[in-house]
């Protein structure tokens, strides 16, 4: 099963997609298997992290930041070469296993879709098979 969901954001943020991947793998009917959530775009990208301290956030965010700053010497015409290798970082898809129709997260864990380069109409796609 795939589904594709769009996502309308508003800035540079984390956006939590736990409940859109719990859905579909309920839909599913899959018992035992895997998910996998995938993004499409050159500046954005899916993590799996802390969802229980919006800090977590925050942080991780003003890390991504001090570690890939805008710098004057990007050549890239539309001036968003930081968000690009934000994106490249944090990676384009994560896999779930699925036990017992349940995705087997970390207690504090949930999915996120990451924008850096918004605001922008997105698209994540999640699979379970």
């Amino acid at each position: 099963m795939l589904k594709i969901f769009t996502l309308d954001t508003q800035q540079e943020n984390l956006y939590n997609i736990t409940s859109h991947v719990n859905e579909v793998i309920r839909e599913s009917g899959v018992m035992d298997g895997f998910c996998i959530v995938y993004c499409p775009h050159t500046t954005a990208g899916i993590t799996i992290n802390e969802n229980a301290d919006p800090d977590v956030v925050r942080d991780m965010l003003l890390g991504l930041d001090r570690a890939f700053p805008d710098r004057s010497e990007f050549r890239h015409a539309e001036g968003n070469s930081s968000a690009h290798l934000k994106a490249s970082c944090v990676g384009s898809s994560v896999t779930i296993f699925i036990e017992n129709g349940r995705p087997v997260l970390g207690t504090w864990q949930g999915i996120y879709f990451c924008e850096f380069d918004g605001p922008r109409s997105r698209k994540f796609y999640v699979k379970v098979q």
